[in-house]
């Protein structure tokens, strides 16, 4: 497959995914989050690849989410809401190996839930994690919420959804968002050195476990579910509407006029 969105990469065992949309901060439209299944699911049945490296092209941002300008009610692409964002989340859990996700600026909105699925996040002292939804009439409502609270616990992550704050790299790695900070120019570095330790272990010793650490949050797959349907009719309402228009004309949104 000829990729237009996302970069593939094969290198010492590591397959390096990274999405190529730098102009919009790495955000995904339906063809990105396409073109990242389809690379998923080579690297995942390729016996020589070991682990999986989630980037996003660019010194500015990892990934910031769903693209606003394909998003008209429902994005551009299939699926619930007119984007397989679900199908990704999944994947990511299911995929037999290791994820990294290499963080080296904004992680916010749903690029902030990509780095939160991955097995391991290894993050640039120049990068910025959190939420926005509901600063754009959005909300992710499964990994992206219940998930989440599993990492940083309930408050904490009701305070990044509610409150939409952005977290320094640091402030991350103290909430278990991170494992491990580092200097921006030894990010790739650091990176390739997790990548050797994983190549050294048992790969089915890993699948096994990945498994076994997915299998106790499970449930979360069907919240998604359910939620992915909730968020597709909202999609659809003047509300949600309001905050995709105010974000693509650079203004406040006015959301409470739509709820009286």
């Amino acid at each position: 497959m000829s990729y237009e969105d996302i970069l593939y990469e094969e290198r010492n065992g590591a397959a390096w995914i990274t999405i190529n949309r730098p102009e919009v901060y790495n955000a995904f439209r339906g063809q990105t989050v396409e073109e990242m299944i389809h690379a998923m699911n080579e690297a995942a049945w390729n016996k020589e690849i070991g682990v999986i490296v989630l980037a996003g092209a660019g010194d500015k941002a990892f990934c910031t989410g769903g693209d606003q300008s394909a998003h008209d009610g429902q994005y551009d692409g299939r699926g619930i809401i007119g984007l397989p964002i679900d199908e990704l989340q999944s994947l990511i859990r299911d995929v037999p190996k290791p994820i990294i996700a290499r963080v080296q600026g904004f992680a916010i909105g749903g690029g902030n839930v990509l780095a939160t699925l991955c097995d391991f996040t290894i993050a640039s002292e120049k990068a910025q994690f959190g939420q926005v939804g509901p600063k754009v009439g959005s909300v992710d409502p499964g990994f992206g919420t219940a998930y989440l609270a599993r990492i940083v616990g309930e408050k904490k992550a009701r305070e990044m959804w509610y409150l939409c704050r952005r977290y320094s790299a640091s402030e991350a790695e103290r909430m278990g968002l991170v494992n491990k900070v580092v200097s921006h120019e030894e990010l790739d570095a650091e990176v390739e050195r997790w990548c050797s330790e994983i190549m050294e272990k048992s790969p089915t010793a890993i699948s096994i476990a990945k498994k076994s650490f997915n299998l106790d949050s499970e449930n979360i797959r069907a919240i998604s579910s359910m939620g992915m349907q909730a968020l597709s009719l909202y999609y659809d309402t003047d509300e949600s509407r309001e905050g995709v228009a105010a974000f693509n004309e650079k203004r406040k949104p006015d959301f409470r006029k739509f709820t009286k």
